[in-house]
């Protein structure tokens, strides 16, 4: 199990600016040594449980970040948004996360989602990532998608893998527009199966009705396209396609919500219903079985 801490907000005014310091942002609990995993394998780690460990959580907005706003990347000459911080209270039993605006009295609750934004292992190339870069490693993709009951699958690019995870959120919406959700320290328990030799070109996911792709890069175009093109390959190996058919395939069944843009890659998701794709994909034989075998083993933890 891994208690993931986030910084603690007081209510107004502590701010970003004055809490966190560049660049120690996104802390990670690992990284975990996978024992057996080299380059050229496959981990895959399936959440069986993600909780919010505290009865609150904090959003805010961050100078200079975010997809609505001026950027180092994105140079304006405007005043950058100023840092506001919310505090949401989490209903554990209702499952609900609270909004209570800062300016005025309008409250309303949205559902709770639990999920976790950054998940990765260590680059390949002798590289040194900033936990907050989504890439072809994983890392902080900000996926909705990496929520309990799913299996996520990751490239092995060194000796060990070192899988690493933080950056608990309550619930995100898509594309995570102002660049923060609502983050929170999280309960989180995992299972973890190495799959050997079987590559895994970029971070791919798997539920008990989709699979997935996931893309990150700039501009948010090849985002896109990476997620859509490991899509198509990926479908037409599970189901002896050829590539064209696959294409046209993938072209009309596929999902394409946006995990993020506003990190330093953006990340872009494919997403397609297992109910189209046939008997094998059907039987569980995606990545040998793994998500079902770890759904399996979940189920006996439950227990």
């Amino acid at each position: 199990m891994s208690d993931l801490q986030v910084i603690s907000f007081k209510p107004s005014p502590d701010l970003v600016s004055q809490v966190c310091e560049f660049p120690f942002l996104n802390p990670q609990t690992g990284p975990f040594y996978i024992e057996g995993a080299e380059p050229g394998d496959t981990v895959a780690v399936h959440f069986v449980s993600i909780e919010p460990a505290r009865s609150w959580a904090a959003s805010t907005t961050v100078p200079l970040f975010g997809a609505l706003t001026g950027t180092h990347l994105t140079a304006l000459l405007n005043d950058p948004l100023p840092e506001v911080v919310w505090l949401w209270q989490l209903d554990l039993a209702a499952r609900t996360c609270r909004f209570a605006a800062r300016r005025g009295s309008f409250t309303v609750d949205l559902a709770m989602s639990p999920m976790h934004g950054t998940v990765g292992v260590a680059p390949s190339n002798l590289e040194v990532r900033s936990a907050l870069v989504p890439d072809a490693f994983g890392g902080n993709m900000d996926t909705p998608e990496m929520r309990a009951g799913v299996t996520c699958y990751l490239g092995v690019n060194v000796s060990g893998a070192l899988l690493s995870l933080g950056d608990g959120h309550a619930r995100q919406g898509e594309g995570e527009t102002c660049g923060v959700a609502v983050e929170c320290a999280m309960n989180t328990v995992l299972v973890v199966d190495l799959i050997k030799g079987v590559p895994c070109p970029w971070p791919r996911l798997e539920s008990d009705t989709h699979i997935m792709s996931a893309g990150s890069a700039r501009p948010l175009e090849d985002a896109f396209r990476i997620a859509q093109h490991d899509m198509v390959t990926w479908v037409a190996s599970l189901c002896g396609l050829d590539l064209l058919d696959a294409y046209q395939l993938v072209t009309q069944a596929v999902e394409s919500p946006l995990a993020n843009v506003c990190d330093t890659n953006y990340t872009s998701i494919a997403k397609v219903p297992k109910r189209y794709l046939g008997g094998p994909v059907m039987e569980g034989t995606v990545m040998e079985g793994a998500h079902a075998r770890l759904r399996d083993l979940a189920g006996e933890y439950r227990r």
